[in-house]
């Protein structure tokens, strides 16, 4: 690799590979994992329990945003419903029946309801859990498939218990979890996680997140990485790691197309795959429009005006990224590339260079200036302080 660009050269080490072939063979794997590896989640509980709340807080809608989750306090799902991430679209939450329901009795749900479909369960109730919650864990179980026990409407508990002499947060909320424990023994000791979908930031709901992330496979992991909410400041960071330790594979990937001498082509791939990644980053930092409205609205500041400060955020807000960030750069570079490729011997690499170098810096300056802007808006929300690890 004498002849390669030495950030090449550091691009094959950070694979793992011996050989820029073999690196660009995995880069193009590990791209096509972060954009294509479905991740299906389902989403069970009996009617009342905030079913539809949690998919859309998951999803990061409203409640009366086009294509939310219906909620009420009838039964809203009759069948298994699919809802589609907005931004990450090979995540789908699947709202499923509850068990037991006048409408599907046991028997009925586990003919129906088919457990092989889904990659993990969250089963949810508001209050405590039932036989039927257990007998549909062990059916899950049989299928080699993880179940997580989610106790939902904390902050209605809270509501109600802070008016009484002597409350004590952490105490109401260890008996919260102690009385939902009760009723699952017989399965062990599984984790019960205590959430309100209307504030993501408070109790267990990053703890269960970072229990996702330990149990899923790899290659299902960037897909919850990316669609998960930014529920605090430790979230946030584990995102733009990730992002970050990709970025090797992106300018990879987007190198090997720099070998074929066809005028435009690479420069075509470098500007897709900049906007691509750097979109990608944008929503799961949670930089578009509707979350930070929501956020806005939540901490009762203006927050949307920070974006201006970032002109990639601007770009891709305004749909102008591959003209105003990308095109112009690397046009610049197109005869030089296409050149360097019909150079015998070290022209390929020397092309397969400059497409990685310039692809690599524009990943990193955006990628580096959307987190930035992210962690500025975190802190201008005062929610650091409620994200303490």
């Amino acid at each position: 690799m004498e002849n390669q660009d030495p950030a090449v050269v550091e691009a094959v080490k950070a694979s793992g590979e011996s050989t820029l072939e073999k690196a660009t063979a995995k880069a193009k794997e590990k791209i096509d994992q972060l954009l294509n590896v479905s991740l299906n989640i389902a989403v069970t509980g009996k009617t009342g329990s905030g079913k539809s709340s949690f998919i859309n807080a998951l999803r990061g809608v409203s409640e009366d945003d086009d294509g939310a989750a219906p909620t009420g306090v009838t039964e809203t799902t009759m069948k298994a419903t699919m809802y589609e991430h907005p931004t990450v679209p090979n995540v789908k939450i699947w709202d499923l029946p509850g068990i037991g329901s006048p409408n599907f009795k046991a028997d009925k749900y586990l003919k129906e309801v088919k457990l092989d479909t889904y990659d993990f369960f969250i089963i949810l109730n508001s209050e405590r859990f039932m036989q039927n919650d257990v007998m549909l864990a062990k059916e899950i179980k049989k299928k080699k498939k993880n179940f997580y026990f989610v106790r939902s409407k904390i902050d209605n508990d809270i509501r109600a218990e802070e008016k009484k002499k002597g409350f004590d947060e952490q105490n109401v909320l260890s008996i919260i979890r102690e009385d939902c424990q009760k009723n699952l023994t017989e399965l062990g000791d599984p984790k019960v996680f205590l959430i309100t979908s209307f504030d993501l930031d408070k109790y267990d709901f990053e703890t269960l997140q970072n229990t996702l992330e330990e149990e899923l496979p790899d290659h299902k992991r960037s897909a919850l990485l990316q669609a998960w909410p930014v529920c605090s400041a430790a979230s946030l960071e584990k995102k733009i790691k990730f992002f970050e330790g990709m970025i090797w594979a992106a300018s990879l990937a987007s190198a090997g197309i720099a070998v074929v001498p066809v005028p435009g082509l690479s420069v075509a791939c470098d500007v897709g795959m900049v906007l691509l990644f750097l979109t990608r980053c944008y929503y799961a930092f949670g930089l578009d429009d509707g979350s930070l409205s929501r956020l806005s609205e939540k901490v009762n500041k203006p927050l949307l005006e920070h974006l201006a400060k970032s002109k990639f955020a601007s770009a891709i807000r305004e749909k102008t990224l591959a003209r105003l960030q990308v095109s112009a750069v690397l046009a610049s570079l197109s005869a030089i590339e296409y050149a360097a490729s019909l150079v015998p011997g070290v022209g390929s690499a020397a092309a397969a260079g400059i497409s990685f170098g310039t692809t690599y810096y524009l990943l990193r300056e955006g990628l580096n200036e959307l987190a930035n802007i992210a962690r500025e808006i975190r802190k201008e929300a005062e929610l650091d302080t409620l994200c303490i690890n």
